[in-house]
Parts: structure tokens; C-alpha cells; sequence
């Protein structure tokens, strides 16, 4: 569409005509020259290749080095790259303490970034490259909103480490500190598993919220096939990078957008997939948030009604045995796809980015009966996802749970309320609570928290002690990919809300049937509007900065925890600017 006989670019409808075209954008091009480019890469289509390269965390070390061959492969293909950085939350590293406040708002900062470097500089295309939990959402969201040709590419999972002939994730670490604390384990054992845990580069290898996001690229069709696959220190994986670069100039072309991608059926098939894998909580709530950039109405109960008719089928940490390098040498996402789409649980005629449709990728994937990561549809790990939404009178607007690999799906018990995670983890800590107990801890939402802070620590301790058959878990907030036991979060309302969550005392009667898909506060509705009437939000200590942009502008987890009015408030979209 964009090329002309002679096989030069047309940029007439190309939003880098702005400021490479006509005499007038003379002092512009002089800034372009001055970076090395000459004519022929000015007169190209311009495309960003945005990387959230830092070393924070394992997850980003690799980022840089993967986006210089996706502008190898936009070179090659005759394109103009042009890198830019953008940041990231590590969530191993915020975990636990005020850092984890930023995780969520990070979400949106990095969609918004990538958005403004593109309009500022008006770039024809993208190219994304992420490797940690937000950062994945948030370069597709930025994709979604501005709607030019672009490639999703994950930047690899971290290999498992090794001790005393197993296999390790950080999840063990978190693990270790809960076995520490029990006495099960002593200080030398502690620090030989956080030695051994993490041996490179690379995300978290469990199926953790990076891996579910990576493999939801692919289904999504944002990214290529098996691009998800192969683990952060293979050097092999910069081949999937320059082939990135290079299909995202063969979407200029063919003018194949991301929200020609990502349809209806495309996040039914990315929903699909997060329960088939045993995914993160996590994946429902940046689902919705994705589908809000591009007009699709895809909420929690949405997402709940597709887990609750997929069956489980990938062996995966942390409900099952493997990691996310078993899975890539398994055959990766599309073997998985395969048996969905086989068994009639995927769309298959959906656009992806290789230009073809998730069926036409599919058909050269052949079945491998040597592997056990990943089983047949005929014979799951369970009948229904490895995630489940329950509604009721503590979540009337619903939450959500892991299930996979889990038996305590039922629990009714007395009620111990925390209004931050740091008071809930110091009781943990000492064990000071009780078998049976219902663990509340409220005013971690989007706003009450703000930033909806995530709850490994304080899970994984239970875990370790060994506990979480005993125990519920019950939040406002959010919980890792990680996590293990009857763990809910997503509540809604959350308590800074006035949500029913707000009004819970100590003592009430709380029940989940995460079978049913019910969550229920067994107390008289007369005593709960006593007690609302009483209520008050809580202060929190935000009053400047992005925490308190972010708690002005947040919406409720369910709708994804957005903070602005996405489609429905769009005149003119970037790609046609």
C-alpha cells in the first residue's frame, strides 16, 4: 500500500511525512543527518523499536541487546529504526514493601511513554520489546492505542537454577523465607537457595505473570510464533528479533494493524490460553485493560466465563512441574495452540502479525507425543482453567483466584482483618493467627493503596510454614503469578470504594467456593449499612507525585485498572494522524 512502482516508499498516509517531508521540515531532517542517516533512511518509514532495557532485574538485562537486531531486521527489511528506552517495576524487586505501589502504575506509565515518544517524533511503526510482568501489557496497550503496524517480542524467560539436583525459581526463594521463619529451615539453607535461584538473564521462569503475558502475545497474534520460547541468555533468540523487525515493515506494507489483530475472538483466544496454562490472576486484569484501548468491552466476568470452559493442560510451575525453558523445548505456545484449536476452544481465523491467519501459522505444528508439558485436550490436568472468578456479597463485582494444582478450593472460617499487607506479613511472621482463619487485607486496591499491590511475600511465607491448606486469603489487592493456596484478590469494590471488603470485622464468617465460583461476607445487610454508615475512606500518605496521579485516575480492577477513557473517548487516532 505504502510502496510506489519503483519500490520506493509512498509516505503520503505515513505519519513520519510530519517531519521528514517538504521543504519546511528542513531543520527536522538536519537533526536526522546529524545522527548518520542519509536521504535514502530519512525517505523510509520511520519505526520505533522501544525496549525496557535496565538493570533493576534480570528480566530487562537482555532487552537492549534483542532491540538492536530487531533494527538489524527493520534495516534489512528497508526500514529506519530508530531505538528509544522506556522503564520498568520489577515486581521481584519491589515485592514486599512500598516499592510494590509503583508495579501496577507502571503499567500505564510505560504504555503512555512509548505513546508520546511515537506521537513527539512521529514514527510509522513499532517495534516492542519487554521482559517483565507490566512492562509485557503495557508495550501491547501502547500498540493498541496507537494503532501503527507493530511487533510484540519478549525478551525470554531466565533458565531454572539448580540445587542439590533440582530444579529452582525465585518462587522458592519467597518460599524459603516462609520455611525460615518456621524454624523448617536454617540461615545457611536461606542463602543457599537465594544464591542458587537465579542464575542469569531472563524473566521468571515459573508461569508467573511475565511468561502468562508472553504467551498471550503470541495467541493475541502480536507476536511471531514461538518467539516467546527460547529463554533470555540464548543468542539464538536475536533471530526471532531481526525477524520482528523485519514482519513489522511487512505490516507497513500490507497497512495490518493491531486492532485488525486483536478483535474480539483474538482476546478470547488470549484468555483461553492464560487459564489452559495455569496463568497468572494477572492475566485478567491487563486483558481488560488492553481490550479498553482498542474499544472492546472484555471484563472480568468476561475473562472468568471463558476460564471457566478451558480445560488445563500445560504442566507448568507454580501449580505444576515445569518451567517456562520446558515448555519452548516442548514446542512452546504453538504446540498449545495446536490442541486448542483442535479441540475447538480457539478461534482460528484470526489476523496474526505474520500476515497469516492463527490457523494458517498452526499447520505445519505437528503433534509430539514425547513430551508431557503440555497435554493433549482429550486429556487435561483438569476439565476447567487453572483460574477462576467468583462473585458474591464480599465482591460484587467480582475476583479471582489460581486453582491450578490446588485441592483447598472450599473455605468458610472467621475473619482477621489487616488494612495493609505489611501488618498481615508481621503476623505471619510470628504465625500469630489461626488454622481456619479468613486472612483480609484491604485497602491494597487501585486507589486505597494505591498502586494494588501484589502479595508473595506474605503467600509465600504461609507456603513455606507450610499452612496454605489451612488458611484463606483475601484481598483488594493483587497477588504474583506465584502464588500457591486459596489466595483471592481483585475484590471489588475495593475498600477505598466503600466496597463490602471495607465493612469486614474481625470474627465474621466469610466463604469461598472457588467450585461454584462464590465469595460471600455471612453478615446481616442491616449491620453492614450500621457499619457503612460509620465508614470512612482511608488517608493514605500520597499527596503529590505518580502514586497520586494514579490513584485520581484509576478505575476499578475488574475493568482493568485504567486511567483514562481509551477508545471511547478517541477523535483521531495516531495511525491516520
Amino acid at each position: 500500500m505504502h510502496k510506489k512502482p519503483d519500490g520506493s516508499w509512498d509516505k503520503a498516509k505515513l505519519p513520519s511525512r510530519h517531519v521528514t517531508e517538504g521543504p519546511s521540515r528542513a531543520p527536522h531532517r538536519s537533526y536526522l543527518y546529524a545522527m548518520g542517516l542519509g536521504t535514502k533512511e530519512i525517505n523510509q518509514p520511520l519505526v520505533g523499536v522501544a525496549s525496557c532495557w535496565n538493570e533493576a532485574a534480570p528480566c530487562n538485562t537482555t532487552l537492549m541487546r534483542q532491540a538492536n537486531a530487531a533494527a538489524k531486521g527493520v534495516k534489512n527489511a528497508g526500514g529506519t529504526p530508530r531505538e528509544f528506552c522506556t522503564i520498568t517495576v520489577t515486581d521481584g524487586i519491589a515485592m514486599g514493601h512500598e516499592g510494590m505501589r509503583s508495579s501496577l502504575a507502571s503499567r500505564d506509565v510505560i504504555a503512555d511513554s512509548v505513546e508520546l515518544t511515537m506521537r513527539g517524533h512521529a514514527y510509522d511503526a513499532l517495534v516492542g520489546v519487554a521482559g517483565c510482568d507490566k512492562s509485557l501489557p503495557g508495550m501491547m496497550m501502547a500498540m493498541l492505542r496507537l494503532n501503527v503496524p507493530s511487533v510484540f517480542l519478549y525478551g525470554g524467560s531466565i533458565l531454572p537454577g539448580r540445587l542439590d539436583g533440582k530444579d529452582l525459581t525465585v518462587q522458592d526463594v519467597f518460599e524459603a523465607v516462609g520455611q525460615y521463619s518456621a524454624g523448617t529451615i536454617t540461615a545457611e539453607r536461606l542463602c543457599q537457595v537465594e544464591q542458587h535461584a537465579c542464575p542469569g538473564d531472563g524473566a521468571c521462569g515459573g508461569q508467573f505473570t511475565a511468561n502468562t503475558m508472553a504467551c498471550v502475545s503470541e495467541a493475541i497474534g502480536l507476536a511471531l510464533p514461538l518467539s516467546s520460547a527460547m529463554p533470555a541468555p540464548y543468542l539464538d533468540r536475536d533471530q526471532y528479533a531481526v525477524a520482528s523487525g523485519e514482519a513489522v515493515m511487512r505490516l507497513i506494507e500490507q497497512n495490518i494493524r493491531p486492532r485488525d489483530i486483536c478483535t474480539r475472538k483474538a482476546f478470547e483466544n488470549a484468555a483461553v490460553v492464560v487459564a489452559a496454562t495455569g496463568g497468572s490472576t494477572n492475566g485478567a486484569l491487563h486483558l481488560p485493560a488492553m481490550a479498553h484501548e482498542c474499544g472492546i468491552e472484555f471484563t472480568l466476568r468476561d475473562v472468568a466465563e471463558i476460564f471457566a470452559r478451558t480445560p488445563y493442560i500445560a504442566d507448568l510451575k507454580p501449580g505444576g512441574k515445569y518451567v517456562a525453558k520446558d515448555m519452548g523445548e516442548a514446542g512452546g505456545v504453538p504446540m498449545l495452540l495446536k490442541t486448542l484449536l483442535e479441540g475447538g476452544y480457539l478461534h482460528g481465523d484470526v489476523m496474526t502479525v505474520t500476515g497469516k491467519t492463527l490457523a494458517e501459522n498452526l499447520e505445519s505444528v505437528v503433534w509430539r507425543t514425547d513430551q508431557d508439558v503440555i497435554r493433549p485436550v482429550s486429556a487435561p490436568l483438569s476439565p476447567t482453567g487453572g483460574v477462576v472468578g467468583l462473585w458474591g456479597s464480599l465482591a460484587p463485582d467480582g475476583a479471582i483466584v489460581k486453582v491450578a494444582g490446588l485441592q483447598h478450593l472450599k473455605h468458610r472460617g472467621p475473619a482477621r482483618v489487616f488494612d495493609s499487607e505489611e501488618a498481615c506479613f508481621a503476623a505471619v511472621e510470628k504465625e500469630d493467627y489461626q488454622d481456619n482463619d479468613v486472612l483480609i487485607i484491604r485497602y491494597e486496591g487501585p486507589k486505597g493503596g494505591p498502586g494494588m499491590r501484589e502479595m508473595l511475600s506474605t503467600t509465600a511465607a504461609l507456603y513455606g510454614q507450610g499452612r496454605t491448606d489451612k488458611l484463606c486469603l483475601i484481598t483488594d489487592g493483587r497477588f504474583s503469578g506465584a502464588t500457591r493456596g486459596l489466595c483471592i484478590g481483585h475484590v471489588g469494590p475495593e475498600a477505598q470504594d466503600g466496597g463490602p471488603i471495607a465493612l469486614v470485622q474481625d470474627g465474621d464468617i466469610v466463604s469461598v467456593d472457588a467450585e461454584k465460583g462464590t465469595i460471600d461476607l455471612e453478615v446481616d445487610p442491616a449491620e453492614l449499612e450500621r457499619r457503612r454508615a460509620a465508614w470512612k475512606p482511608k488517608k493514605t500518605e500520597y499527596g503529590s507525585g505518580a502514586l497520586w496521579k494514579f490513584a485520581k485516575l484509576v478505575g476499578p480492577a475488574h475493568e482493568g485498572a485504567v486511567t483514562h477513557p481509551g477508545f471511547a473517548g478517541e477523535t483521531k487516532q495516531y495511525a491516520d494522524i
